[in-house]
């Protein structure tokens, strides 16, 4: 099927190495190894480690490149930003490898991080011009509003294709939406829907930067620009609701309380005097921490930990917090901070609220300084799972705890 796909694409694209790709961008078919390698050709990085560095400081003369308003920039089509990308599991097994689990069944964790690195080319596709070599933009991932699994079984041994191309852009953001399908049994049908938001930094990535503006065509574009426009104004809510800004709800309080008081002694009336209701576990030992070095190999086009990467360990802590679900959704991945070559990334993986066979996973990480011994944190992952059984109900011993599950 791999070569029907090439045979539609042949006005459009070359064929260049293990990939290919359009010769202006408008319309791209590639092989998902092939993405980061168009990633750095478009910035200007190297593979080398120290070539890699000294690429980043080259690409500082490429600020006066920028624009210097957002009218400045011709307006682009969501076509303009199309890419179909394929993961060919079933036609080359000797790829496979690197995409199982030791059950036979694909690492997530590892298509976390094709999305990623989609999801940016997609973006730098959206912004392409023609007459510039490289790219004096930085766009990197600002936050993954949501994935929705279409369904939980994702096979070892049939190819993948992703699709996907921009449907909203503010002045410096895009919204990035995708879907993975997977041919089995004489076609292809889907797995997940993805919604990404990137942001646009100078070459230095340390201030913000114009992206092309987006004029929709038809009803249908019309309708996914819309809806992106009030997926902004849903996150900018969500962020004025944060409990770090407002207090709890009454309801929300009397909820909480009520977990508090079930859990009490009857016999001895004490707070200090605490009891675990049956078929529950208490939220504090549903917990499980992890360490990671953070070395050149995990690095992006930028010079910074993959984000890619940082998703793949915390979805794989989080997993493995749950043990063996089966993945539902992925909510409000944000990411706060960069993360350094050389970092102490501490992980730490709570489950927060589980109803009937669902669980909900909230997967902290932060940054730590031995020498300081100050800890930032980097980002806050979202995961729902569910089990094949009903599972636990968590319980939270504090007042704290019991606000996770609001908060989250």
């Amino acid at each position: 099927f791999l070569e029907a796909e090439k045979q539609k694409c042949n006005s459009l694209i070359v064929c260049e190495g293990d990939g290919m790709k359009h010769k202006t961008l408008n319309f791209c078919f590639f092989r998902v190894f092939s993405v980061r390698n168009r990633l750095r050709e478009i910035v200007g990085a190297s593979t080398n480690w120290s070539d890699h560095q000294q690429a980043m400081s080259e690409r500082l003369s490429l600020s006066s490149m920028l624009a210097k308003s957002q009218s400045d920039l011709p307006t682009k089509r969501m076509k303009d930003s199309y890419l179909e990308v394929h993961l060919p599991l079933g036609s080359e097994p000797q790829l496979r490898e690197k995409y199982l689990t030791f059950h036979n069944t694909v690492r997530f964790g590892r298509i976390l991080e094709d999305l990623d690195s989609l999801a940016v080319l997609i973006s730098y596709s959206h912004t392409y011009n023609e007459a510039l070599k490289r790219s004096p933009l930085s766009i990197v991932t600002a936050l993954v509003d949501k994935i929705d699994m279409r369904q939980h079984i994702i096979y070892p041994d049939c190819d993948v294709k992703f699709t996907g191309h921009v449907t909203w852009v503010g002045k410096t953001s895009i919204e990035a939406k995708m879907h993975m399908s997977q041919f089995h049994d004489g076609s292809y049908s889907p797995v997940l829907d993805a919604t990404f938001v990137m942001v646009a930094r100078d070459p230095e990535n340390k201030r913000a930067a114009f992206v092309n503006p987006l004029k929709p065509e038809g009803p249908e574009e019309e309708k996914l620009f819309q809806e992106g426009e009030a997926n902004k104004v849903r996150r900018v809510e969500l962020s004025t609701a944060s409990l770090l800004k407002v207090a709890p709800t009454d309801e929300e309080r009397k909820i909480v309380h009520g977990l508090f008081l079930n859990t009490l002694d009857t016999k001895t009336v004490s707070f200090r005097s605490r009891l675990l209701p049956p078929s529950s576990v208490w939220m504090e030992d549903a917990k499980l921490k992890g360490l990671e070095i953070c070395h050149p190999q995990e690095r992006n086009i930028f010079n910074r930990i993959f984000g890619g990467f940082l998703m793949r360990k915390a979805y794989e802590l989080g997993w493995a917090n749950a043990f063996r679900p089966s993945l539902v959704a992925v909510d409000d991945i944000l990411f706060q901070k960069p993360v350094e070559i050389g970092s102490l990334l501490l992980l730490s993986s709570q489950v927060c609220y589980t109803q009937g066979k669902h669980i909900q996973v909230r997967v902290h990480s932060e940054v730590f300084d031995p020498l300081t011994r100050q800890h930032n944190t980097t980002n806050v992952f979202h995961f729902t799972f569910v089990s094949d059984r009903d599972v636990p109900k968590v319980v939270p011993m504090t007042y704290g705890g019991g606000e996770k599950g609001r908060s989250d």
